[in-house]
């Protein structure tokens, strides 16, 4: 089963801005959806389940909502399905499977199985690493996913190690280049494997050049190739609303383009990493209007 959507990001609201803002959140997507004519069109909410990371995050991260009880918030309000991600690497196997029963009962159609931050090794974590993830809840969870960083070195092996054990789909890493054309022709060329891809973009708006939040996420120090997207990142932040809307358009027609024909089933994830607007709803409507996963 593929999905064959447009997923929204929204992160769950700290703890104690609780029900009011996730109200007031679910009731702002409604609103610029029919004012950017993207009522209808968003099928998936994604939803990050968050864990503490490195002292450094240049937003502190505060104790939040958790996934279940933001999604039972604004699911009556925006009437569409459900994405997450669930961190399994500080849980046991018995808890990690409670957990992701309670998520595909509440209605979460994928689940993205995530490892630990970047300041531990892979295989770290008294829990279930999210390899292991993908095949001890084949049974539970009908759409695995994983996160896929087209810039990352050995990314290759990695991948194609976590669709042998069950991935049926990947959420990529915020994409400010083309570097996944690269990647994804290469893999289709060396494997048989061809999960759906989820193309992730995000909105970067002025305040991104004061506060760094999303150059700091994709982030890989002495990667000369994630430096040139930081760079871009700062461009963006840079230009004005027609220039940068352009500017993020003219790079999604170079993914769209560069990927269609590869074999994989796509889909697209938006993310607007400082809130929902009305620049960054009426962006998304443009990359929309050249290619949709829900109009092709």
């Amino acid at each position: 089963m593929t999905l064959n959507t447009v997923a929204l990001e929204l992160v769950p609201p700290n703890v104690e801005h609780g029900v009011e803002q996730a109200a007031e959140e679910a009731r702002k997507v409604v609103q610029l959806s029919a004012e950017s004519g993207l009522d209808g069109r968003i099928g998936h909410v994604m939803i990050p389940g968050m864990i503490a990371e490195e002292a450094d995050r240049p937003v502190e991260m505060k104790p939040k909502l958790d996934v279940l009880e933001f999604w039972s918030l604004i699911n009556p309000v925006l009437s569409v399905k459900g994405l997450c991600t669930q961190v399994t690497a500080f849980m046991d196997e018995h808890s990690l499977r409670r957990r992701l029963a309670d998520l595909c009962a509440a209605g979460m159609e994928g689940v993205v199985f995530v490892g630990v931050p970047r300041t531990m090794h892979d295989g770290e974590g008294s829990g279930v690493a999210p390899t292991d993830a993908l095949s001890i809840y084949r049974d539970v969870v009908d759409n695995r996913g994983v996160i896929l960083i087209p810039t990352r070195a050995g990314e290759q092996g990695r991948f194609g190690f976590k669709c042998e054990r069950g991935a049926n789909f990947a959420l990529t890493q915020l994409l400010y280049s083309d570097a996944i054309v690269g990647f994804l022709t290469e893999f289709a060329r060396n494997t048989d494997h061809r999960p759906e891809i989820l193309l992730s973009f995000g909105f970067v708006p002025k305040v991104e050049n004061r506060i760094g939040l999303i150059k700091w996420l994709i982030q890989d120090p002495g990667n000369a190739a994630v430096a040139a997207e930081q760079e871009f990142v700062t461009t963006l932040a840079e230009s004005e609303p027609a220039r940068k809307r352009q500017l993020m358009v003219d790079l999604y027609k170079r993914v769209i383009d560069g990927v269609a024909e590869l074999g994989f089933p796509l889909s697209v994830h938006f993310e607007a990493t400082y809130g929902v607007s009305a620049a960054a709803f009426q962006t998304f409507a443009e990359m929309l209007a050249y290619w949709a996963p829900d109009r092709c």
